[in-house]
């Protein structure tokens, strides 16, 4: 099992696009400059009235197929 670590600021409406469909999936940059992309609704236990902010550990396999993603 592999991880990374990325801050997240996306705010309400941003989520509200991701909610409705219209996006599939988050990319976003590790705190050690990859790029990671996954599934957009792996992220809808973290959202509040104010979008989704914080730092997350996202966990991988081997295959590169997501875990889960834990807020810290």
């Amino acid at each position: 099992m592999n991880e990374l670590i990325v801050d997240l600021n996306i705010s309400a409406d941003e989520y509200l696009r991701l909610y409705r469909g219209e996006v599939e999936s988050v990319v976003a940059r590790t705190l050690d400059g990859r790029t990671v992309r996954f599934p957009a609704n792996a992220l809808r236990g973290f959202v509040t009235r104010n979008g989704i902010r914080g730092r997350y550990r996202i966990r991988y396999g081997a295959d590169g197929r997501l875990i889960d993603i834990q807020r810290l």
